[in-house]
């Protein structure tokens, strides 16, 4: 029998980014803990291709489309839920973009409003969309995705990197102001995990091994690696855990 400490019968959860990578594996396994799920990204299509697949697995789902960067999209999000659901006791805010390499100096302003935009203003945004009605039954959780990018200087991705810091920081100022209601509030840091977002990272074989060899287990992240985390937070095994920055990185941020 599964432990209670890790058992969401009952509950909804909403995971922003869901159709591949982290945040499908994050759907995933807190629907196989037993949470009826939103599967949510820009594109329809392939929000109703993950929702058919969690569908021939026994598992509770919809599947709502929102591009999160539009503040309309992110109201609709929330009333289908709702209407769907009638509550929301988890969010995982997963989906982020990061359409600049290089140094902070050669991005556009509309790649910096971009980038805050879709990965910090957003999670504000339905943050405060959702944890009201959290906070009137006196329970929920929020995840954020965050990136061991908030904690290291980066001479190619540094503007993901302070959005991803902000995350973090937007994590523990909403577990101070929610804590009262008692609403957890955390933040995941994944390390380079094996996903499409990341492939320039992991695909080439030299960038790779010298990746694993850094890296204290000897490995690359695997989106499952991240979502078990989750549905820790998520239940009854995190209930006395808020505002934390959680490393999930294989060692790699320790040596």
């Amino acid at each position: 029998m599964p432990s209670p400490l890790f058992d969401l019968s009952g509950k909804t959860a909403l995971v922003t980014g869901s159709t591949k990578g982290i945040g499908k594996a994050i759907a995933r396994q807190l629907a196989l803990a037993g949470a009826r799920v939103v599967i949510s990204s820009r594109k329809a299509d392939a929000c109703e291709a993950v929702k058919r697949e969690f569908d021939a697995e026994g598992l509770t789902a919809v599947a709502i489309p929102c591009n999160v960067a539009r503040k309309a999209e992110l109201d609709n999000l929330v009333a289908r839920t709702m209407e769907a659901y009638g509550r929301i006791d988890i969010l995982v805010c997963n989906a982020a973009t990061n359409p600049a390499f290089g140094p902070t100096a050669s991005v556009p302003e509309e790649g910096f409003d971009k980038i805050m935009g879709t990965n910090v203003k957003s999670v504000w945004q339905l943050c405060n969309m959702v944890i009201p009605q959290m906070a009137a039954r006196g329970d929920g959780a929020v995840i954020i995705v965050s990136s061991i990018a908030a904690l290291r200087g980066n001479g190619v991705i540094g503007l993901y990197g302070v959005s991803k810091a902000a995350d973090a920081a937007l994590a523990r100022n909403l577990a101070v102001e929610w804590g009262p209601k008692n609403i957890r509030v955390n933040a995941i840091l994944p390390g380079l995990v094996r996903t499409d977002f990341a492939r320039a990272l992991w695909e080439d074989d030299k960038n790779r091994s010298a990746r694993e060899a850094a890296t204290p287990l000897r490995r690359l992240g695997e989106p499952d690696d991240i979502a078990g985390i989750a549905v820790m937070l998520a239940g009854p095994a995190g209930a006395f855990i808020t505002g934390q920055a959680i490393v999930a990185d294989g060692g790699v941020t320790i040596g």
